[in-house]
Formats: structure tokens, sequence, C-alpha cells
């Protein structure tokens, strides 16, 4: 039996570094950001309906979507963030079932599901267990600050465009603390993972 974990955080609460852990312990993971990237390429449904939607000026001069045009429109304007999520989200939920639905045939015994938007999007369903991966909101702020160069103002706009780091802690099933060092955090990972493995055995998955 498979046992499917959602992976999940808030925006620079470091969710990557836990996935890339995955990753390397060849557990097989399914990237919702990956697959939202990969629908807006030239000539795919989604980049079409962008477009109609938001005109030519997202356009970079390779006639891609510039992601960061269009980030900065959909963060200073609720109504547009929700066309633009009207237009995404019922493409990318359908690719991860269908990513999983392929896995669990395969009979892979743990799969993880990294998607941002769980809690938001209520597709905790799709999974057995919740991982989320936290830091401190003050943490958050500065990090996001200095990953993307953006103003105080302009990161807590991204930031509450999402549910608070503290509310999804809550939610989870399982929490890992990136607030500290690296090798920390990687200490934490790996003693999570051994838990993660003896449920595979478990012949009851329903109880969350």
């Amino acid at each position: 039996m498979a046992l499917v974990i959602g992976l999940t955080g808030s925006i620079a609460t470091g969710k990557s570094t836990i996935a890339k852990l995955f990753k390397k312990e060849g557990i097989p993971l399914v990237d919702a950001d990956l697959i939202s990237r990969q629908i807006v390429e030239p000539g795919r449904e989604a980049y079409q309906k962008i477009i109609t939607v938001f005109g030519q000026d997202i356009l970079a001069r390779d006639q891609s979507i510039d992601r960061k045009k269009l980030a900065e429109l959909i963060f200073s304007d609720q109504e547009k963030r929700d066309q633009l999520n009207r237009i995404l989200h019922p493409i990318i939920i359908e690719q991860i079932i269908q990513e999983r639905d392929r896995l669990i045939n395969q009979d892979e015994q743990l799969i993880i599901l990294d998607i941002p938007l769980l809690f938001e999007l209520q597709l905790d369903d799709l999974v057995d267990r919740t991982i989320v991966v936290y830091t401190s909101p003050i943490q958050q702020l500065q990090r996001l600050k200095n990953r993307d160069n953006l103003t105080e103002e302009q990161a807590k706009k991204r930031i509450a465009s999402q549910i608070s780091i503290d509310q999804k802690a809550k939610k989870a099933n399982f929490v890992l603390d990136n607030s500290d060092e690296i090798d920390k955090t990687e200490a934490q990972f790996y003693l999570l993972l051994d838990q993660l493995k003896k449920l595979i055995n478990k012949d009851d998955l329903t109880a969350k």
C-alpha cells in the first residue's frame, strides 16, 4: 500500500529544501510548482487563456510569460489573482492526481505531493498525511525580502495571499522546523523519514 504525503509550507519557509532531501533519497515527488510552470509554456492551454485575460504586456521578448511581471500584477490585485487561479488550479490539480495515481499503480510505497497551496485549495484529502515546513513569521518575511529582493510591503502582500504558517502548522500531521541551521533541519528530516517508513507497513492509513 502506498503512503501519500502532502508536503507544504508557506512562501520562503524552506519547503524546497525538504523536497530536495526527499528526491536525494530516491522518493518520487510530484511538484505542483513545476507543473504550474509547464502548463504556461507557449502552446499550452493555460498560456493562451492567460494572455486572453491579462494581455500581451505580460510577455517577455521570447513570447514566454514573464513570471515576474505576472506576479507583480496579481499580488497587487485580488481580483486578478482570482482570475489567474481559476485558469491554473483546475489544470494543476488534475495533473497532480494523474501523476499520483500513476505512481500508486507503479507500486511506489512512499509518494510526496509537493503542493504550496495544499490547505488553501483543500487538497489534503488527496494525501494520507501532511508535512508543514515551518519558520517563524519574522524569519519568513526577512527571507522573502532577501531572496526575491522585495520591499517589506511587497513581501507582506505575498505572505498575506496564503494561510499563515502558524495556522498551517496546526493543521499538519508533522512539522519540520526550518528556523535553524541546515544540519538541524536535515536531522529532523531523517527522523521523520524513519517515521514515514514505519507507517508504510501499517494496514490502516485512514486515520490522519
